[in-house]
């Protein structure tokens, strides 16, 4: 029978223990075991303990010392490090965090991935997908993708996620070309104004032809005016 094949993926040693890195790490752990098909609980739980540093392997390692078989399977070990490392009330707290989701100064592909890392940190508490939806859309920013938002009807999540990111990068590329944009310059001329010939000659014509019509209040002559006159 051919052994099906396998993927190698590097993972990130786990230092930290905060809830926001644990859960994360987590995560990873899972695709490496199912990428290299990894079977079996103690070969599992071998290949965890191998991932970890720290103070969380620091407490493994005294738990095995007083009892070997302490961590059966891998459900067993996830749990036990999450009750021991995990802050109280992480899962009413990560919710809080995700119900009142802002974007901020947080760009929106990365405020949708900090709403999707909440939404799986309270998979034990399910929030529906409606209300997702409405967190994303009302934490967004005020402006025109936000406007536009709200201005459409969305069915799943990762369509509006969609059409956010489509609008954002819409609008930075207006932006980036408006910003680019630069008005030509008016030519400037060192010497002086030509002057316009035609405007002095019609401005004469309409002169003339206005003294010809002139008539002495006198003598009722065209032409001449009353100091013309002779006594």
């Amino acid at each position: 029978m051919r052994r099906p094949e396998t993927l190698r993926i590097d993972i990130s040693r786990n230092k930290k223990t905060d809830e926001d890195y644990l859960l994360r790490w987590f995560v990873e752990l899972d695709d490496a075991i199912r990428a290299r098909h990894i079977d079996g609980d103690e070969m599992q739980v071998t290949f965890f303990l191998s991932n970890l540093t720290g103070r969380a392997k620091t407490w493994v390692l005294r738990l095995k010392l007083h009892d070997p078989n302490v961590f059966e399977s891998l459900e067993i070990l996830n749990s036990r490090l999450k009750e021991t490392f995990e802050p109280p009330r992480a899962k009413f707290r990560a919710r809080s965090a995700l119900l009142r989701l802002k974007q901020g100064k947080r760009d929106v592909h990365d405020n949708a991935q900090h709403l999707r890392y909440l939404a799986s940190s309270v998979s034990e508490c399910v929030v529906d997908e409606h209300t997702l939806i409405n967190v994303f859309i009302y934490g967004l920013v005020d402006g025109p993708v936000k406007t536009y938002m709200l201005r459409e009807d969305f069915h799943t999540l990762e369509k509006a996620i969609a059409y956010a990111e489509q609008g954002d990068f819409s609008l930075r590329q207006s932006h980036a070309n408006s910003s680019n944009y630069r008005p030509p310059r008016r030519q400037e001329t060192g010497g002086p104004e030509p002057m316009d010939l035609c405007y002095i000659e019609s401005e004469n014509s309409r002169t003339l032809s206005h003294k010809r019509t002139l008539r002495c209040h006198r003598c009722q002559k065209i032409v001449h005016t009353l100091m013309s006159v002779v006594f």
